[in-house]
């Protein structure tokens, strides 16, 4: 009972500690973030960076909450309303996440691409074409999320159901309605995931492009910088790499508990370090890529 009360303790401790770094880094992403789109030239990128930065917090902030509720042992704290409000934004932010990290590679392909190309053409690269598609992406996934209101309960009503956490709990609905938002969640990240990977594969060419470029330039002794625009989308490839990684990750070891007979705590729990893996580091990579925001960090 003392090793099992010490191994909460110690998770709990290790969750507080990553949903407070990574809070802290999307913060300093978001204003910094901000600071730049209103202050020179009103950029597409820095609108969606700003809107990643700004997903991840709500993220970090629900899963801290949760944590901290399910600590303290409140399983009455705000109750059905309270599981749906914590459940209901983490599973739309999740779904944000995906979307917004697509529109950062594929509008960061569109940028680096010649103005002749048919990807140049696009006009994604507008602002105002960008708010639409965020204002689309919350529509979608609150749509997509909508399930998660008639299905999740506060544990405390209910103590004889089976409990998915501490604090809430998922009640059995129509597994007909449960298949076809499945269905609908799937699609949507098979779609996302697809427009992210063609992107990244056309912005590895241009940049091997642009290598051989440079290697020609110093066999010539001529003095080349890397482009801002190169090394920005340098950076969303680094972003969609850390995302898959976490995602399909995620996903692997769901499809273990799924087919496994025994619940394997050590696993879920490293399922759940998981699901906060990308909003915990895409910060951090954007802020050692930023050459400003990382000087801002060694002040510190």
């Amino acid at each position: 009972m003392k090793l099992e009360m010490f191994l909460n303790v110690d998770e709990i401790t290790i969750f507080l500690l990553l949903t407070g770094l990574g809070t802290m880094a999307n913060v300093s992403v978001f204003v910094n973030q901000i600071c730049i789109f209103v202050g020179s030239r009103k950029k597409s990128i820095h609108l969606i960076l700003i809107h990643l930065a700004f997903t991840n917090i709500i993220m970090l902030l629900l899963k801290g909450m949760q944590i901290t509720i399910e600590a303290l042992g409140l399983r009455h704290f705000l109750g059905d309303l309270g599981c749906h409000i914590l459940h209901y934004l983490r599973r739309v932010a999740r779904g944000l996440s995906i979307c917004t990290s697509s529109l950062l590679t594929v509008v960061q392909a569109i940028i680096i691409s010649p103005r002749v190309s048919w990807w140049g053409s696009l006009k994604l690269r507008s602002p105002g074409y960008v708010l639409l598609s965020l204002l689309f992406f919350w529509i979608l996934n609150s749509v997509i999320s909508m399930n998660i209101l008639h299905s999740i309960r506060n544990r405390g009503t209910n103590t004889l159901q089976l409990s998915n956490g501490k604090y809430c709990y998922f009640r059995k609905e129509s597994q007909k309605m449960n298949n076809i938002f499945l269905m609908l969640m799937v699609l949507r990240d098979t779609v996302f995931q697809g427009a992210m990977g063609g992107a990244s594969g056309y912005m590895v060419l241009l940049l091997h492009k642009h290598h051989q470029h440079v290697l020609y330039l110093q066999n010539s002794k001529l003095l080349y910088r890397t482009p801002p625009e190169l090394r920005a989308a340098q950076s969303a490839l680094l972003l969609m790499l850390c995302f898959l990684f976490f995602y399909w990750t995620d996903c692997f070891i769901s499809l273990h508990l799924s087919f496994s007979w025994k619940n394997d705590s050590l696993t879920m729990h490293f399922q759940e370090f998981l699901t906060l893996g990308y909003a915990v580091f895409s910060p951090w990579i954007l802020i050692h890529r930023d050459g400003h925001l990382a000087k801002c960090w060694h002040a510190q």
